[in-house]
């Protein structure tokens, strides 16, 4: 099972404002180009996102669905992997002080890459945690800093969630 995690500086609110945005998707996690809503609304129950993964000239187009979401805590994806088959990726937010600690967990879950798992598939699903913890970490810190430079000179404001969740 491969577990990791990440302590990103800002938090858990804003960590979770870009997990809940659907269109973002694609500038997270490791191996998409691009993604689009296909179902339901994210990240509640039974969303999906469509998403596309190139290697070199080949083009995939699969899709990740919503199969757990306690809102600003907890989001549970099955990812399709065409042949491979599904993937269960489990991400929890967890404050930590003023910072927010991510942890991420993510298995084969049915088809080919159930049956075929090893410890070879364990260690390059660590390398792409890695790398997909460091590219939310660099989203979640620029949107932080990014939102404190907006904020007036002086003015002392708690984040609140707009209407979608997300800050204004």
């Amino acid at each position: 099972m491969a577990v990791r995690h990440h302590l990103i500086r800002t938090s858990p609110q804003t960590v979770w404002d870009v997990l809940a945005d659907g269109s973002r998707y694609a500038d997270w996690v490791v191996g998409t180009s691009s993604s689009k809503s296909v179902r339901g609304q994210w990240p509640r129950l039974g969303a999906a996102i469509r998403y596309e993964a190139r290697l070199g000239p080949v083009r995939l187009s699969n899709e990740t669905v919503v199969r757990r979401c306690e809102w600003g805590e907890v989001l549970e994806l099955e990812a399709w992997a065409g042949a491979l088959g599904t993937a269960r990726i489990a991400i929890e937010l967890r404050p930590w002080g003023e910072e927010c600690l991510v942890i991420v967990d993510e298995h084969p879950l049915r088809g080919v890459g159930g049956r075929l798992h090893n410890l070879a598939v364990e260690a390059l699903i660590q390398v792409r945690h890695r790398a997909m913890l460091a590219r939310l970490a660099g989203l979640c810190e620029t949107e932080a800093a990014e939102w404190e430079r907006r904020r007036t000179l002086g003015q002392v404001v708690t984040p609140e969630p707009g209407q979608n969740g997300t800050r204004a």
